[in-house]
């Protein structure tokens, strides 16, 4: 899956919360500017979510109640433990009653549940990006994210 600007990583995000469930977790990994944050706000337009998503960078989580199912926002980069992640009720939030994303997931590997989506996105040049994506648990798959390779804006018009 290639996507050549922010707004058609947007887009894939979009297509992507049209199948998203409650309890779903799906984990964004990729270097700093990447674009994980672009794919998180696709999502949760593609959700219904009316506030402005911004990265949780400096509070971990951000909750957005607003679309069809809760959308839990998690940015794991400045975590120093697990230890944070269970004082914020985390337990609540991974595998509960909406989707939850969370960036750089890495950082803290032990508190990824069983069953996860990873969207790895590898820049390609200033706005060219690659997504990878692996299921673990026998996570089920979900369009686009499903081996396909086509543009957003082509699969919206053919």
């Amino acid at each position: 899956m290639i996507s050549e600007s922010a707004e058609e990583t947007r887009k894939l995000g979009e297509r992507l919360a049209e199948g998203v469930r409650p309890g779903d977790v799906i984990l964004l990994e990729g270097p700093l500017g990447a674009g994980k944050s672009e794919l998180a706000r696709g999502i949760a337009r593609g959700l219904g979510v009316e506030e402005t998503v911004t990265s949780p960078s400096f509070t971990i989580l951000n909750v957005y109640t607003s679309g069809r199912i809760p959308l839990y926002h998690f940015d794991w980069y400045r975590l120093e433990s697990e230890e944070e992640l269970y004082e914020l009720g985390m337990e609540e939030y991974l595998g509960g009653d909406g989707v939850a994303l969370v960036e750089w997931p890495g950082r803290c590997p032990d508190a990824l549940p069983e069953k996860f989506m990873m969207i790895e996105i590898l820049p390609e040049g200033e706005n060219r990006r690659a997504f990878r994506v692996q299921r673990h648990g026998e996570f089920r798959r979900i369009p686009p994210f499903d081996g396909g390779t086509e543009k957003p804006e082509e699969e919206a018009h053919g």
